[in-house]
């Protein structure tokens, strides 16, 4: 397995939602969950060892890179929708848009003319929205990375945009959009303590069908000193 090199977030490793689900679709398409243990390194063949238990590990030669197994626990409550025309006009308030920890995120960078274009604003609530072209190449893997930063902007944006990667992911997967489908994802900031933040995402489709949900818990990066 290879991480490429246009699906990064922060600069130098894989997009964290991109990343977990090469990594669940080892899995064979089950809902699945999983952990990254250090930053998915680019453009580098990454070992896939299996267990008795039906969890896999992937390495970078000695290093854990990431865990997957069978999702535990309940489905969560899918965040609840806003309409297209609410989402438009939140992405017209996304923060990243002046100020983002890594604008070239494969995901939610606002510097990449390639990427999914995902630019989640604040409604007034505290979730976040925004509209989404599904692009020709749609898979279960481009799900997990839409369900990746919407949610962690629920975090992000009320921090005054410190950083956070993703820790865990856990997707619930129904159904793929179809290219060129206008779709909404939203995300919510569900609690946390310390530097973990527990966040869901939802995307709907057009006709405002649930498509997948998450559930994901975010780790701020370590404030700089001085």
């Amino acid at each position: 397995m290879r991480i490429a090199a246009r699906f990064n977030g922060p600069p130098g490793s894989g997009n964290g939602g991109y990343s977990a689900g090469l990594v669940a679709a080892e899995l064979g398409g089950a809902p699945a969950e999983v952990t990254l243990r250090r930053p998915p390194p680019l453009e580098t063949e990454l070992t896939i060892v299996r267990d008795a238990t039906g969890s896999v590990r992937a390495l970078a030669g000695d290093d854990l890179i990431a865990e997957a197994r069978p999702v535990v626990g309940e489905r969560p409550s899918p965040v609840p929708p806003a309409r297209l025309p609410e989402a438009a006009d939140a992405a017209t308030r996304y923060p990243g848009l002046t100020d983002h920890p890594f604008p070239t995120c494969y995901v939610c960078g606002p510097a990449r003319d390639d990427g999914l274009a995902l630019f989640p604003g604040v409604l007034p609530d505290g979730r976040t929205a925004a509209p989404w072209r599904v692009p020709a190449d749609v898979s279960p893997v481009t799900m997990w990375a839409a369900l990746d930063c919407p949610g962690g902007w629920s975090v992000i944006a009320p921090n005054g945009g410190r950083p956070y990667v993703l820790g865990r992911l856990a997707v619930w997967l129904d159904t793929l959009p179809s290219p060129d489908d206008t779709c909404v994802v939203m995300g919510v900031y569900t609690g946390g303590e310390g530097r973990k933040a527990e966040v869901l995402s939802t995307v709907y489709g057009p006709q405002g069908t649930i498509l997948a949900t998450a559930r994901a818990t975010w780790i701020a990066l370590p404030q700089p000193v001085g």
